[in-house]
């Protein structure tokens, strides 16, 4: 039995005390949907090959997203980093 997978971004949000707030991640995580049992003629051959170029796609596709917003979080995470430190200084 072989499993055909798609990967997807998802969001992790975790505590992030330095900066007193949340901190959020993109990752990417593979997600079953289909199972093809007993396949022993051509017809296989070709949804297994189907399968390995859509499981390809959605990882350069889900990288591509995880990248972008990785950068996004990261700027949102250092402009609050910066404005809680503004707002906690002695002035």
């Amino acid at each position: 039995m072989l499993a055909a997978c798609i990967y997807v971004p998802r969001t992790r949000i975790t505590d992030d005390p330095q900066c007193q707030g949340v901190q959020k991640s993109m990752v990417i995580e593979a997600q079953k949907i289909e199972s093809l049992k007993g396949c022993n003629n051509k017809n296989c051959v070709g949804l297994l090959v189907s399968a390995g170029i859509v499981a390809a796609a959605s990882v350069v596709v889900s990288g591509s997203i995880a990248v972008v917003g990785n950068v996004v979080y990261w700027v949102e995470r250092e402009g609050k980093c910066l404005l809680n430190q503004s707002q906690n200084s002695p002035s």
